[in-house]
């Protein structure tokens, strides 16, 4: 991918891991809702260590079953341990009947970013804002978004500290908390 970097997790050797496997980054926005992002996103790095792989190939060939037994293992892997295996294990099957199993096919050979957007939106578990944030991801942080994917990506492409895209540093997580639970004062969600 790049030598970008995603400092969210606090442990520099996972978030070396999010820049440089792009299903590690795939799985890690599918984990990232109902817990922390930093919770979310060492993820990949757990499930990598429970099942000895991150290959797209290797998890869509292991049973439902088995990868929902790894997300249940203690210390369980998300809140909902049974339904975020499940979307991992539809993703990593996705990847490999849509993409080859190379989850980066997914942004590296799309110049429309409509059609990134679309691709994104369509991954398992990945809703509007998930694909939109995804997207900014890519933009702001990877640098390998197509021309003009800031308005597909909107408001997750604008300045404000909304999410996981505007992570560069440690200090940009506390922006990035900070402006999430100001909004949540006024009532507002990350997206107004």
């Amino acid at each position: 991918m790049t030598t970008a970097t995603l400092p969210v997790t606090g442990d520099p050797e996972i978030d070396e891991l999010l820049v440089t496997d792009a299903f590690a980054l795939l799985v890690g926005m599918l984990l990232d809702q109902q817990v922390p992002m930093e919770w979310a996103f060492r993820g990949p790095a757990t499930l990598r260590a429970r099942v000895g792989s991150l290959d797209p190939k290797a998890i869509a060939a292991m049973s439902p079953e088995e990868v929902e037994a790894a997300f249940r293992a203690k210390p369980a892997m998300h809140r909902y341990p049974a339904s975020m295996a499940k979307r991992t294990h539809a993703l990593a099957t996705q990847v490999v009947d849509e993409y080859g199993g190379d989850a980066a096919a997914i942004w590296t050979d799309v110049r429309d970013p409509a059609e990134l957007y679309a691709r994104l939106r369509a991954l398992p578990g990945f809703g509007d804002d998930k694909a939109k944030i995804f997207l900014a991801i890519l933009g702001k942080r990877l640098g390998v978004a197509p021309s003009g994917w800031e308005e597909y990506a909107a408001p997750f492409s604008d300045d404000n500290p909304r999410s996981v895209a505007d992570i560069d540093s440690p200090e940009a997580l506390q922006r990035v908390r900070a402006w999430k639970q100001a909004q949540k004062k006024k009532g507002k969600s990350k997206s107004q």
